[in-house]
């Protein structure tokens, strides 16, 4: 059976792992990065006509009461999976984006211009979301959830993860997991856990840590979401 390493925090590893058993695959766990709540103590602007997310996080670490101040609000979010978690958070009015930030942004843009937005985020993220929405005249208030830092792990725990034996493939989601797994990559230890590994990441940001260490073993996603990643697997090369 293929062993898959799944990268990414919880509760997101656990549902990756349930969905490649279920594909035949052998999922093996190893959280690179972790989330945590940040104590959120903004006071919401009156004049904000929506809210945008464009990481399922960031409504998960959300106060209920900050949630229910703006759940009235229209509500974008980037993709699906974050889309289900606005509507699981209490939003009531939730638009499914394009799967990518800068899109969505693009995408919003026009209808907002002139007007101000609350933008529910992480503090380790990419500026490229709101420097769009900015430049086209969004008033954007960031109001920061959750943080995201890495995992350090000994190479002893990383050898008992994965049982000693060679992974044939890892998913990657974030920038900050493949940095992670970049330093493990180079820890004479553990580099011959990875040799024979393909690395399949969710995007071209998520991917580029990667390629100085493992080139042409780098595979990207077609669209910026865990379905377009996971059919990499089936995919020839």
């Amino acid at each position: 059976m293929v062993r898959i390493l799944v990268t990414r925090p919880e509760p997101g590893a656990s549902r990756t792992a349930r969905r490649l058993e279920t594909q035949g695959f052998q999922p093996v766990l190893l959280p690179l990065t972790v989330t945590s709540a940040l104590p959120v103590e903004a006071s919401i602007g009156g004049d904000a006509v929506a809210v945008a997310v464009t990481s399922a996080n960031a409504v998960r670490h959300a106060p209920k009461a900050l949630v229910a101040a703006l759940a009235r609000l229209p509500c974008h979010a980037v993709g699906k999976r974050t889309a289900e978690a606005c509507r699981a958070a209490g939003f009531l009015a939730v638009m499914e984006g394009p799967g990518d930030a800068e899109a969505l942004a693009d995408a919003i843009a026009g209808g907002l211009a002139g007007k101000a937005i609350v933008y529910l985020c992480g503090r380790v993220r990419f500026p490229v979301f709101e420097h769009r929405l900015s430049a086209a005249g969004v008033h954007v208030q960031a109001i920061e959830t959750y943080d995201t830092t890495a995992i350090d792990y000994d190479d002893a725990d990383v050898v008992a993860r994965l049982s000693g034996r060679p992974v044939e493939a890892a998913l990657l989601y974030s920038a900050k997991a493949s940095l992670a797994l970049v330093d493990l990559i180079k820890r004479p230890t553990l580099r011959h856990l990875f040799e024979k590994a393909e690395f399949l990441a969710i995007s071209a940001r998520v991917a580029q840590p990667m390629e100085g260490v493992a080139g042409n073993r780098v595979r990207v996603a077609a669209k910026p979401e865990e379905d377009a990643l996971l059919a990499l697997l089936s995919q020839p090369r």
